[in-house]
């Protein structure tokens, strides 16, 4: 049997049609321009509105975590971490290592908010954020789901950042204290 033959095989086993030319067929479709994290950019203009997509760590099987560790980014013993583009970090005045909290961007008036999370530094495209979940699962709202499948929108959630009131409060301290 050739490859060819194994093709068409498996193509009519699927109920699809093989293409004629014995190729792959590419369509292009245009970006959603409607998006929640475009809507909440819109709303917000004087507000740096990032879109968050929530991932796993390297020893972690779905939500069950194995360790706290993750060698594929470089993050070992902590998983409270917010990956940001360099660039976003200088930004907003923010440098490398500084802890933030993280605020949904929604319109049905709930606050959702993750406090607590590390800026790492990271080759991620501007206005971008990623997140280790299950910390970040608070920020989805229940009713952001997709289209077809209904599952939650854990890839592209409208979020902001706030300075981490705790850091902020110890930052007072201790220039307080050197004062």
């Amino acid at each position: 049997m050739t490859v060819e033959d194994s093709m068409s095989m498996a193509h009519i086993s699927m109920g699809i049609d093989p293409p004629a030319s014995k190729k792959a067929g590419f369509f292009a479709h245009p970006v959603p321009q409607d998006t929640p994290v475009h809507q909440a950019r819109a709303r917000m203009r004087d507000t740096t509105v990032f879109a968050l997509f929530t991932t796993r760590s390297h020893d972690q099987y779905n939500t069950t975590i194995y360790g706290m560790d993750d060698r594929y980014r470089g993050v070992f013993g902590q998983r409270r971490v917010l990956f940001i583009h360099a660039e976003d970090i200088r930004a907003m005045g923010l440098k490398d290592g500084d802890w933030v909290d993280i605020r949904t961007v929604w319109t049905d008036g709930q606050e959702r908010r993750a406090d607590g999370f590390k800026l790492v530094a990271y080759d991620i495209p501007r206005g971008n954020l990623a997140a280790y979940y299950p910390e970040t699962n608070p920020l989805v709202p229940l009713e952001s789901v997709a289209l077809n499948p209904g599952t939650p929108t854990s890839k592209s959630i409208p979020v902001v950042l706030v300075p981490h009131a705790m850091a902020t409060a110890e930052q007072a301290d201790e220039t307080a204290a050197t004062a």
